[in-house]
């Protein structure tokens, strides 16, 4: 039986992040799941690419964000640091 939340979201499976170009804000979302916890997060800013090399916007980002990206799947900072940087 597929999760209806799945559906919604209009992605493939759980922790499978996709882009979501007709959102007004956001760039992606994924349906994250942990154990038995499941959650719908919209993260990343729309038209706003991350930058994949080292870079110095790229260190600011992961160093303002490391406490919420090391909360894991559940968090938002964790997709936009493994999709966007």
């Amino acid at each position: 039986m597929m999760d209806p939340r799945l559906k919604r979201a209009g992605v493939s499976g759980f922790n499978k992040p996709k882009r979501t170009p007709s959102h007004p804000t956001k760039s992606h979302v994924v349906v994250a799941k942990e154990g038995d916890k499941v959650k719908t997060i919209r993260f990343g800013q729309q038209g706003v690419t991350g930058d994949k090399k080292p870079t110095a916007r790229q260190k600011s980002f992961k160093a303002r964000h490391a406490k919420n990206i090391a909360k894991g799947k559940m968090s938002a900072a964790y997709w936009a640091d493994k999709v966007k940087w």
